[in-house]
């Protein structure tokens, strides 16, 4: 930890609607909710109303009948991310991303050449608001863990410094809720021992904490209820999975439909490990159903792969295994990943066919969408199928 508040956290506001008011004027001001089926992200004026993320779109226009419902653009989205992680390292070379909207800056070093942090943040924010058209909320602080809850706290389109001798009377009142890795569970178990800031969770001893939440819970829910967080931010820091999921909507769809999308899926994770000379050795399959609830199914290969037949064979044969849930409850979201990943090259499986011929086929097929775009070269189960993956992604 360092001594003096250096380490920003930039966080895009509503990003994809902010996008969309961004690109429509006429948007500017009013409730926007990008998705239809499911509300996938939504504009502060929709927000105000009580629509959230995730939402069904019914339930967000009877809350917000006046929210203009906006197809998600994902290219306008991935563009605009990049133009704003290019201030990033422009402003520090030291830029851990997070996400496609928001990442830490340390800019502990940058003193005699760019100014104080509150300088340097308050330059950052008006550049992604003249070059990029976006507003943007930036907590600086001591730490990461401060950082981001600063931001949090200045949203939306403001900044908020808290000073090393302020951390504690800053953190304290918060609700517990601010606190990382405090989910709705740990929330409810909070409070029904009647905690619901962050002063009474620094007030119990770690032991408490660790009896109530378990032992790796309770110790970091204790360090980072009295403002401590060590952790540096880190450059280059490589995934520990690569996923893609795609949201269904509300509606029917049949074996097939559902086997198209998780095809696409798969393609562009695999295509994405392959790239970033990367392999796994655990699938991950991610369901939401119709009445919000979710499901997690895994499997662990022996071996590290990033082989697309392999990784398409395992989650299909998961996704047979839900269909009985699937069928009851509906399907809303779909998602896969690949974790356990290691840098190295791809150490295939022994399949019921030449593997080597499947090493072909998926470097062919790379080398075409490289050179002649994603879409030059399909399957053919989606052809005249519009399954695209829907959430686009942090860089590699």
């Amino acid at each position: 930890m360092t001594g003096r508040a250096s380490i920003l956290h930039a966080d895009l506001d509503a990003f994809y609607a902010s996008v969309e008011q961004r690109d429509d004027p006429a948007l500017r001001g009013r409730p926007v909710l990008v998705g239809g089926g499911v509300v996938l992200a939504c504009s502060y004026e929709a927000k105000a109303l009580g629509v959230r993320s995730a939402m069904g779109g019914r339930t967000a226009r009877r809350l917000c009948p006046d929210a203009v419902v906006v197809t998600p653009r994902w290219e306008a989205y991935t563009e605009a991310s990049r133009a704003v992680f290019a201030i990033f390292d422009d402003t520090t070379p030291v830029v851990e991303g997070l996400s496609i909207d928001e990442a830490f800056l340390d800019v502990g070093g940058l003193g005699r050449v760019s100014g104080t942090p509150e300088v340097i943040a308050t330059r950052l924010r008006a550049r992604v608001a003249d070059e990029v058209g976006l507003p943007i909320s930036v907590g600086v602080a001591r730490t990461k863990f401060l950082a981001k809850v600063a931001s949090g706290v200045a949203k939306p389109d403001g900044m908020l410094v808290v000073p090393p001798d302020g951390e504690l009377a800053f953190l304290h009142p918060l609700p517990v809720e601010r606190l990382w890795g405090v989910g709705p569970k740990t929330a409810a178990r909070l409070h029904d021992r009647g905690i619901s800031t962050v002063a009474e969770v620094a007030a119990l001893g770690e032991g408490v904490l660790t009896a109530l939440l378990g032992r790796a819970a309770g110790h970091h829910l204790h360090a980072l209820a009295r403002g401590r967080d060590p952790r540096p931010v880190e450059v280059g820091r490589r995934r520990r999975s690569v996923g893609s999921q795609s949201a269904l909507g509300r509606g029917p769809r049949t074996a097939a439909d559902l086997d198209a999308v998780l095809v696409s899926l798969v393609d562009r994770v695999t295509r994405r490990l392959r790239k970033g000379h990367r392999v796994g050795r655990t699938v991950v399959l991610r369901l939401r159903f119709d009445d919000y609830t979710r499901a997690t199914r895994s499997r662990t290969f022996p071996q590290s792969t990033a082989h697309t037949p392999t990784i398409l064979a395992a989650l299909r044969d998961l996704l047979d295994g839900v269909r009985p849930l699937v069928e009851e409850r509906g399907l809303t979201l779909l998602g896969v990943a690949v974790a356990g990943l290691a840098d190295d090259r791809p150490v295939q499986l022994p399949l019921p066919f030449d593997v080597q011929s499947g090493d072909a086929l998926d470097a062919a097929v790379d080398g075409v969408r490289d050179r002649f775009g994603g879409k030059a070269v399909t399957r053919t189960v989606l052809l005249g199928r519009d399954v695209e993956p829907t959430i686009p992604l942090l860089r590699d």
